[in-house]
């Protein structure tokens, strides 16, 4: 409904019954004033006649006190005085004087009227029955006669005597007690006042007869209150008739001030046209805020035609593919970059279902019903092949297009062509799995196909090959002549294989395989062959001729209990072995192989040993170093390293050293040990002067980065003699970092420690080394001491060593001294100490007293 309308509505539906039902409630209201006015005007009257009557009746009583006095004291002759006296006063013409002695009623001035007097004998009995004998009491009150009202009061004068006076009141009472003019007659109650015509009130007054009141009706004249209402309701009419009035010229003034504006700015609104290129402002008049809601939407539709430019143009310049559909799955928008997808232009594509544009069946039509009905506010994302001359793989988007109630109006389709990238990624994913200068998997591709097998397999044989010598080449030829070897050995390594084995190149040099459902004996034999074909390979290079060797590490695994990457691991460490065991061999991973357990278990130690650092978990042991020639003045022992797991056992180094030296993680080690034999030391001052403490250096450590200057803080923070530090380091890391060694030697010595040179002998070392490292001791390997007793050439080989150290002005020290038998060569030998179980078993450092070292020595 128009505003116009609803105004003229909201005047004849609310206004105008509004002013009837006010001037009917004024009505109302008034009349119940004037009501009110006249009741109170009656009660008025009614009081006043009421009052009038009461005086009267008083004034007589009175009177009759006053005669009735000088009655009693008069005798007869005064009495027929005063009767004929009684005639010639004024009083004679409204009062009657009666004198009732002994029931008889004797007349003193009777009435004029003859007939009041002929019945007033009855009256006057009756008075004189109920009449006062005894004491002078005036009883007064009204009484009718013969239908006049008359006042009468009767005194006693002496017993069985009184006086009656009685004033007969005109027949018109109205005369004589109305006094307004609008009481129209006041008549005895002979019918009840309800009954009576005009306004009537009951008055009762006071009777003389036995007591009871005398009833009169006042009758009251209407006329003035229905002047009064009459005149009212003229007014009303007059009022109303001029609300209307006003209303209707308020009517005409809103429409001429506000409606014509108002419908003036609507028309201009409704010539609008939202998908014109331009519009044209509205204007409008009547009043500010017309002219501000002008405003307002001039300004909402310059922001809604900017807001639809914007949009087309970032329709038209994005490089997606943009495709509006309604709810019945039909375009009804394409931008430029849709019209060259499909060759047609929005117009003609408009009212096209998608599934015709995009040459598909009617399934895409399908998911969008299905979409648009879910009402999802997340984008459906797919892809698709849009069928064309050259197919295309499209990124379809599709997301709900909603009006401004939340309601899904239609979808907005994004087509994105990623052809080239999806085939950059089966490029990529091609290169990911396969190697590119072998053609073979890759480790990602064979790890992931190594599962698929073992779920199939009885039994399975897992690989791990690496090429010998293959670096030799890579840095005399180049790698471009090495990825050529490689390929070379690919291919020969693959045409010893059928279709039912795995083959792949895992990074670098190494190759791993996969066998399945042959026995230990056919994977020896089909490895070997394989072997002497890669060997047969040649690579010839700028004259000269370059062959390669093979190491092979096998692990076996038995359904069910194949576990495919434990397998792998297996035939890497098994790997190792075999490059051991010297150039192109074979070596099959045992469970039961100590070494390979430990080689195994090495990544889970190295996290172990990490976390015993971290966490302070590692533990200092001592062995006692015994002196085989008195007079030694100092006292020695060598510090070992264990790790104390959780549940309380003490591992022994042979299960952790490994890992530590194969992940690099020995100079930490050593750090650790080194500060806390400095720390043991700095709490035992007691033992500087006469003990001296070897802690193990290892390989990593020699030449380490920073190691110097680490020891040499500690000495500085615990403040320890480094008389009392002797370091010991392997001849074979000695030999190894030879250059390292000499120079961090010589650092430390020029700090005060001492060195010793461990398991001498083991290395096929020369004795020219001992003239170049600056060693204090040398502890000859133990081999050469543990059938020292009962093996002749042990013998000679321990004597020489002493011998050629004593000459070198060396102390030397024999290890694994098990029994008295072999003290007792050493002694001969005179080889300076002894270590081993004989002499003492490893023990707590903390536990370490002068008491306990000394306790049941094998010299004793």
């Amino acid at each position: 409904m128009r505003i116009g309308k609803k105004i003229i509505v909201f005047i004849t539906g609310f206004c105008i019954p509004a002013l009837v039902l006010v001037s009917y409630c004024l009505g109302i209201w008034f009349d119940h004033k004037v009501e009110q006015f006249r009741e109170h005007s009656i009660e008025r009257q009614l009081t006043s006649i009421q009052a009038q009557f009461d005086r009267d009746i008083a004034r007589l009583a009175f009177f009759t006190q006053v005669y009735a006095v000088p009655f009693v004291q008069l005798d007869n002759l005064g009495r027929a005085e005063l009767q004929r006296a009684w005639p010639d006063s004024k009083l004679s013409a409204s009062l009657s004087l009666y004198v009732v002695s002994s029931g008889r009623v004797r007349a003193l001035m009777p009435m004029a009227d003859a007939d009041s007097n002929a019945t007033l004998p009855l009256i006057l009995s009756t008075l004189a029955a109920a009449a006062p004998t005894a004491k002078p009491d005036v009883q007064a009150g009204l009484l009718m006669l013969r239908g006049r009202v008359c006042i009468a009061a009767l005194t006693a004068t002496a017993k069985d005597e009184y006086v009656v006076v009685v004033r007969l009141l005109p027949q018109d009472l109205t005369r004589l007690y109305g006094q307004s003019q609008w009481v129209s007659g006041i008549i005895q109650a002979a019918i009840p006042a309800e009954s009576a015509k005009g306004i009537s009130r009951t008055l009762q007054l006071p009777g003389l007869l036995n007591g009871a009141p005398l009833q009169l009706e006042v009758r009251f004249s209407g006329l003035p209150f229905a002047q009064v209402k009459l005149g009212l309701d003229f007014v009303t009419l007059v009022i109303l008739l001029l609300g209307i009035a006003i209303v209707t010229l308020g009517y005409f003034w809103l429409k001429k001030g506000l409606l014509s504006p108002f419908k003036d700015l609507m028309q201009q609104l409704d010539h609008i046209d939202p998908a014109a290129k331009d519009y044209t402002p509205v204007v409008a008049s009547g009043g500010a805020e017309l002219v501000i809601l002008a405003d307002r939407v001039n300004t909402l539709l310059a922001g809604s035609f900017q807001h639809r430019e914007r949009a087309k143009i970032t329709l038209e310049s994005i490089s997606d593919a943009v495709l509006l559909t309604d709810v019945w799955a039909r375009a009804v928008y394409l931008n430029p970059q849709a019209e060259r997808l499909f060759g047609l232009s929005c117009a003609e594509a408009t009212g096209a279902t998608v599934a015709a544009l995009l040459r598909s069946d009617d399934k895409i039509n399908e998911t969008l019903f299905a979409f648009m009905h879910g009402g999802a506010t997340e984008p459906l994302q797919t892809k698709m092949k849009l069928p064309m001359a050259v197919p295309r793989v499209m990124a379809r988007n599709i997301s709900n297009l909603r009006n401004h109630q939340g309601q899904v109006i239609g979808t907005v389709i994004l087509l994105r062509d990623i052809t080239q990238e999806e085939v950059l990624k089966q490029q990529l994913r091609r290169r990911a799995n396969f190697d590119p200068i072998t053609g073979l998997p890759s480790r990602m591709a064979f790890e992931a196909r190594l599962a698929d097998f073992s779920a199939k397999a009885g039994n399975i044989a897992v690989c791990y090959l690496d090429l010998e010598q293959f670096k030799l080449i890579n840095d005399n030829c180049g790698h471009n002549a090495g990825d050529r070897m490689l390929a070379m050995v690919a291919k020969a390594m693959q045409a010893c294989l059928s279709r039912h084995e795995l083959l792949a190149r895992l990074g670098g040099d190494e190759f791993g395989l996969v066998i399945i459902n042959r026995s230990a004996l056919e994977v020896a034999q089909l490895l070997k062959h394989l072997l002497s074909q890669v060997v047969l390979q040649v690579l010839q290079d700028k004259g000269r001729h370059y062959k390669v060797g093979l190491s092979i590490g096998v692990a076996f695994g038995r359904a069910p209990q194949i576990r495919a990457n434990e397998l792998l691991k297996d035939a890497d460490i098994a790997c190792i072995a075999a490059k051991r065991k010297g150039s192109n061999q074979i070596h099959f991973y045992d469970a039961k192989d100590k070494d390979l357990a430990y080689q195994r278990n090495a990544p889970k130690w190295a996290i172990r040993i990490s976390q015993a650092i971290q966490n302070n978990e590692l533990l200092l042991y001592y062995q006692r170093i015994e002196s085989l020639m008195p007079g030694r003045a100092r006292k020695r022992m060598e510090i070992l390293l264990r790790i104390q797991e959780p549940s309380g056992q003490i591992l022994p180094p042979a299960q952790f050293i490994a890992a530590a030296e194969r992940f690099k993680l020995m100079p930490e080690v050593d750090k650790e040990v080194i500060r806390k034999s400095f720390q043991w030391l700095s709490r035992h001052s007691e033992f500087w002067d006469d003990h001296c403490v070897s802690i193990n250096l290892s390989g990593n450590s020699l030449g380490a980065e920073g190691m110097v200057e680490y020891i040499a803080n500690q000495l500085r923070l615990f403040a320890i003699p480094s008389a009392c530090i002797c370091f010991e380091i392997t001849e074979t890391t000695a030999i190894q970092n030879q250059q390292r060694a000499l120079e961090m030697l010589h650092r430390l010595r020029k700090l005060g420690f001492s060195f010793a040179l461990d398991d001498f002998g083991s290395g096929f070392a020369s004795y020219g080394y001992l003239r170049e490292l600056p060693v204090d001791y040398v502890k000859i390997d133990g081999c050469f001491v543990r059938q020292l007793a009962s093996n002749a050439k042990d013998y000679a080989i321990v004597k020489s060593i002493h011998d050629v150290c004593r000459v070198m002005g060396i102390e030397t020290v024999a290890e694994f001294v098990e029994n008295q038998a072999i003290l007792d060569k050493l002694h001969s030998i005179g080889v300076d100490y002894a270590q081993g179980y004989g002499i003492g078993r490893p023990k707590p450092l903390e536990s370490y007293s002068l008491e306990s070292i000394y306790a049941a020595p094998l010299s004793a």
